[in-house]
């Protein structure tokens, strides 16, 4: 069996071909080994045991120039059950030999976590770097039945936070984030980012007009959106899928002409205005691709666009001059700022490099890429913010690290149309990394005949996030736009549970059947399996919202709630049953038809 090696079959790291010399630390329990690879003298090294139990502080250091740090460590693999990182892949346990992961600013976030049994993290690691690039190597050793990580990056520096303390895999991954928090600037965002969206893309994708915008608008408002995302059509008279005229940033002169009357009317309604922008593109029939040759990365035939070179600052310059437009000029309230993670794009076979190999813009002033993103990203948002200092700016995965925190106010799924179970997933992985940022669904979308009851599932399933919408609210039937409105109700009225509460989403192997969310002694589960809940602890509010098909609800508790008042509603926010009842025992079992609520106050 074979593959490309991100660890040997002993579980270490690759040969480099440079010279290296390592030492090895005693941390906790791990023998870790720290080498500085390009350089004869050894690295320095410091392990600080943290405030919380079990949690280390790894620094390497190096005065050598030209040197990458590495840091090695493995544990014995028994009860491991999974494997998790934010980019929602599958959450096996990868083979060491597996190909390493590199992340950076515009792609992944340096952070992942070996589950067992119970969902304990049998080690979670996080390295400090939010901005230049890092290379993870991890995966099941099979010649030792052992677990190896082992994370490099440029020098001076490499600090590596490793949480050994056995709880919740969830909580060490956002503690690792909170953590991330003291290394970046923090922005508070504002409670808009976190109110509901109603997007166009999967409603029209390119065929939109401003009329149309305005109709699915005046829809939108009563129903409890409060956001619109005008998607990709607004630049161009074209309907086909192509960013060919990606980069000049102008209203279509035919479907909008009048562009900011066009913006005034929808926030007349009650909807910020958001408009997509695809940062990285300058299109094969763009003006822009002609003003800024010289200045790309690659030519991408199938999207017949050129990626722009960041590093650039003729580049950057351009592209703040005309994103800003959208707010300075027409009025828009924010920008959904699309396909980062493009600028950290391998090669694909049939990519033409747009200059010569390893070459890069004459006007490149930083050194790696994800410098020249960070760089982009700044500008624009000093811009942004100078002229609104409550801008909204959507990012989306897999652009999700904590370099991007100061510049964006919400991070969204990854396009999965009609995937309940990718779109819960997804946004669950969010919350988890996300620090500040309001997490969104992708745009939640179904056929015109779909039934209230699924709909009210695939609301049910971004339940711990901010939903965006993206259907013809004029196809819909009363009980569709019923069951609608009434789970977005059912999330405004408990945002700041379901959304900034406490996320604990359970077995990460299985999809997250249950996911909960605490904030002082108020309780929400998820239940997507026909599992049993547990609801130990104070609490005077619980929620269940029951997506699965099996209607018997059942809750545990680690002591008698006592009387309790009772609500069981169907997915249209009809009365089922309402009772104020005892529960002397430690089990509750209710009825709660798919797609409905069951309510628990004490």
């Amino acid at each position: 069996m074979a593959g490309n090696a991100a660890l040997s079959w002993d579980g270490s790291a690759p040969p480099s071909g440079r010279t290296e010399t390592s030492r090895t630390v005693e941390a906790g329990r791990l023998a870790l080994r720290v080498t500085a690879v390009g350089s004869d003298t050894a690295p320095a090294v410091t392990v600080t045991e943290l405030p919380s139990p079990g949690v280390l502080l790894v620094e390497a250091a190096t005065a050598a120039p030209d040197t990458r740090l590495r840091i090695e460590w493995q544990l014995p693999c028994t009860g491991a059950t999974a494997y998790w990182t934010p980019d929602t892949n599958a959450r096996w346990l990868p083979p060491s030999w597996s190909p390493p992961r590199e992340v950076s600013l515009p792609k992944g976030a340096p952070v992942g976590s070996l589950v067992g049994p119970g969902d304990r993290a049998l080690c979670t690691f996080a390295v400090g770097e939010p901005v230049r690039p890092v290379t993870i190597g991890e995966g099941a050793v099979e010649e030792t039945g052992r677990y190896g990580w082992w994370v490099e990056q440029d020098g001076p520096r490499l600090a590596l936070r490793l949480d050994l303390s056995g709880r919740h895999f969830a909580d060490t991954v956002r503690e690792s984030a909170a953590w991330w928090g003291t290394l970046v600037p923090v922005r508070a965002v504002p409670d808009a980012a976190f109110e509901p969206v109603f997007c166009t893309w999967y409603a029209l994708h390119l065929a939109m007009t401003s009329a149309d915008v305005e109709r699915l608008a005046a829809l939108a408002a009563p129903l409890g959106f409060r956001s619109l995302i005008v998607d990709d059509g607004w630049q161009t008279d074209e309907r086909t899928r192509s960013y060919a005229t990606t980069g000049d940033w102008r209203p279509a002169p035919h479907d909008f002409p009048d562009f900011a009357g066009h913006v005034r009317r929808v926030q007349d309604l009650g909807l910020a205005y958001l408009l997509w922008h695809a940062i990285p593109f300058a299109g094969d029939r763009s003006e822009a691709a002609g003003r800024l040759a010289g200045h790309t990365l690659a030519h991408l035939p199938q999207l017949e666009t050129f990626l722009l070179d960041p590093r650039s600052a003729t580049v950057r310059a351009h592209q703040v001059e005309r994103l800003a437009a959208a707010v300075e000029v027409h009025g828009v309230d924010g920008l959904k700022i699309d396909f980062v993670d493009t600028f950290a794009r391998e090669p694909a076979p049939g990519t033409a490099p747009a200059a010569a190999p390893g070459t890069a813009s004459p006007e490149a002033d930083c050194a790696t890429v994800a410098e020249g993103v960070h760089r982009l990203l700044a500008e624009l948002d000093a811009r942004l913010r100078a002229a609104r200092p409550d801008v909204l700016v959507e990012h989306r995965q897999d652009y999700v690290g904590p370099g991007l925190w100061p510049y964006a106010t919400m991070v969204r799924a990854a396009d999965c149309p009609l995937g309940a179970v990718e779109n819960r997933v997804r946004t669950a992985d969010l919350r988890l990394t996300a620090g500040p940022l309001a997490v969104h669904a992708d745009p939640l979308t179904w056929h015109p005949r779909e039934s209230p009851e699924r709909i009210a599932v695939l609301l049910q399933s971004v339940l711990f996030a901010t939903a965006q919408v993206s259907v013809d609210l004029a196809a819909q039937d009363a009980g569709q736009l019923t069951a609608l409105a009434f789970w977005l109700g059912v999330m405004k009225e408990h945002r700041d549970l379901l959304q900034r509460g406490e996320l604990r989403p359970h077995r990460p192997e299985s999809a997250y059947p249950v996911i909960e969310a605490r904030s002082g002694a108020r309780l929400a589960f998820g239940r997507y399996a026909p599992l049993p809940l547990r609801a130990d602890g104070e609490w005077e509010l619980l929620l269940v919202a029951n997506a699965d098909q099996d209607t018997l609800v059942r809750v545990g508790f680690d002591r008698a709630p006592g009387t309790v008042d009772l609500l069981v509603q169907d997915c249209r926010g009809g009365t089922v049953a309402r009772a104020r009842t005892p529960v002397g025992g430690t089990e509750l079992s209710v009825r709660v038809p798919t797609g409905g609520l069951l309510t628990l106050r004490r």
